[in-house]
């Protein structure tokens, strides 16, 4: 099993890894925060059950109210029969229920007004009864309160009976009042939740919680969309306090129910950028070790081969000199001048070549006869250039190095019979170079791979071939090379895009 494969494992195995831990604590996370929604909403349902009942307590109190007002009137009305028997001296008139009503009346204050504008009040401070003044100015505030019981006694004869509200209803009164004033209290305030509190009509608002901001609702169409919203949440509680009218109470979830939903979704979010953070810091320092070994490497190689060069070409003079058939002696030149070039590759790794204009149809022609004389005859060349000159920017022997990679991985591929095709030609902004086989192809999972360190199909090899022509094209030369295309069985094209000034 070569390294790429290795890696990959590796990186799978760590990636599934991640992804269980995440799914895990994503569950375990969600199921919390439903758990905490539930107790959200038994609360709120809690809450609005007790609104709901503190609202019928004070529609029960609203309707006792009522009653003992109607009582009050009853007993006025009754106080001034009462008078009115009193003032007729009949027969039938009887005197003694008349007088005991008249005396049972210890709560009602009232003022009996006759013909002549006399005033006899009763039920009112006696020592402030003996002012005018105190008398007209109750007298003023039980017209406002009530209508009078009008009193018809002899000839047409009639008096007036005033009366106001008894010491009892009015502190039944300030009791009910400071109930509804409570019940505001709890209804905004108790829950920690935006509430708005509104009349019958919607359109206006009675109280509301802090949580609803004043500026959401300072309009009528903001308050009609501030209340969508809520109800949309929950739906409104009815609050019916006995006048006739009902209101509604709208509702949303807490504060904190709505931050601790979209927690997951931030923790994770958090999460991922930080794991994204680190494996890009991972694969930048990863790649910076990996240049520093591969820049050793070739530094090392370039230094060790060059001794034996030197050697080499001492040798092919002392032949030569020797009378050595010329053939041979310039074939075996050939080749240490090969050597010499690829010491001067293996050199140049690290540091950033110098490019020079260069004429491409040369450079091709070339490598590509090279190659012909020193592989298996059962292997065509087929080189197809077009009759323009193109030339390009070049690092010639960073660039033969690439089509004699290609070219070998070719051979491999087709197992040392077949076919390969390079043709080149110019577009506006540059040129393109195919270089097609006719091997075993590779699966389109690969095409990207590849180019990967350390990816290999040979039982030999460092895999190291294909990613040095990327690196050579793409960062020397600003260029592109990918697999253009391939079929299993049936061969492979491997194209390379240049620039052009």
């Amino acid at each position: 099993m070569n390294i790429y494969i290795r890696k990959q494992r590796w990186k799978l195995g760590l990636a599934s890894a991640a992804f269980v831990i995440v799914i895990a604590s994503f569950w375990y996370t969600n199921n919390l925060v439903k758990r905490i929604a539930k107790d959200e909403q038994i609360k709120a349902k809690l809450w609005a059950e007790a609104v709901q009942k503190r609202a019928q307590l004070i529609r029960f109190t609203h309707e006792l109210f009522s009653e003992i007002q109607s009582e009050e009137r009853k007993k006025a009305e009754l106080y001034a029969e009462a008078t009115k028997q009193l003032s007729n001296f009949g027969e039938n008139a009887d005197y003694n229920f008349a007088l005991k009503v008249l005396q049972d009346n210890t709560t009602v204050p009232v003022i009996l007004v006759n013909d002549n504008g006399e005033m006899t009040p009763r039920n009112l401070d006696p020592e402030k009864s003996k002012d005018t003044t105190f008398l007209r100015r109750e007298l003023n505030l039980m017209k406002e309160k009530y209508a009078p019981v009008e009193i018809n006694y002899y000839k047409n004869f009639k008096s007036y009976l005033y009366y106001k509200d008894s010491k009892v209803f009015s502190d039944i009164q300030l009791v009910f009042d400071n109930l509804i004033k409570s019940f505001r209290e709890v209804a905004i305030n108790t829950a920690e939740t935006p509430v708005v509190y509104t009349d019958s009509t919607r359109t206006q608002i009675i109280a509301k919680s802090d949580k609803i901001d004043s500026l959401s609702i300072n309009t009528p169409e903001k308050l009609k969309q501030t209340l969508s919203h809520l109800e949309t949440q929950n739906p409104p509680i009815a609050i019916d306090l006995g006048d006739g009218q009902i209101n509604y109470i709208y509702y949303a979830e807490s504060e904190l129910l709505t931050k601790l939903k979209y927690y997951p979704y931030v923790q994770f979010g958090a999460i991922g950028l930080f794991l994204l953070i680190a494996y890009v810091l991972f694969s930048t320092a990863r790649k910076a070790e990996q240049d520093q070994v591969w820049v050793g490497m070739s530094k090392e190689t370039a230094h060790q081969l060059g001794t034996p060069l030197s050697s080499l070409m001492a040798w092919n003079e002392h032949l030569l000199s020797l009378g050595v058939e010329e053939s041979i002696i310039s074939e075996m030149q050939q080749d240490v001048k090969r050597l010499n070039t690829i010491t001067d590759r293996f050199s140049k790794i690290g540091s950033q070549p110098t490019l020079v204009q260069e004429n491409v149809n040369e450079v091709l022609s070339n490598s590509i006869n090279y190659l012909k004389k020193r592989t298996s005859r059962n292997v065509h060349y087929d080189l197809k250039l077009p009759e323009e000159i193109i030339q390009a920017q070049l690092c010639t022997p960073l660039f033969d190095w690439v089509i004699e990679n290609l070219c070998k991985n070719a051979v491999d591929a087709m197992d040392g019979k077949g076919k390969i095709t390079v043709e080149m030609w110019g577009i506006p902004e540059g040129l393109i170079i195919n270089i097609t086989d006719t091997g075993k192809g590779i699966p389109k999972s690969k095409f990207t791979t590849v180019f990967e360190p350390g990816f290999t199909t040979k039982s030999r090899g460092w895999g190291l071939g294909l990613s040095l022509c990327k690196r050579i094209i793409e960062i020397y030369h600003k260029g592109k090379i990918y697999v253009f295309n391939s079929e299993l069985n049936r061969g492979t094209t491997f194209r390379i895009e240049l620039k052009r000034e």
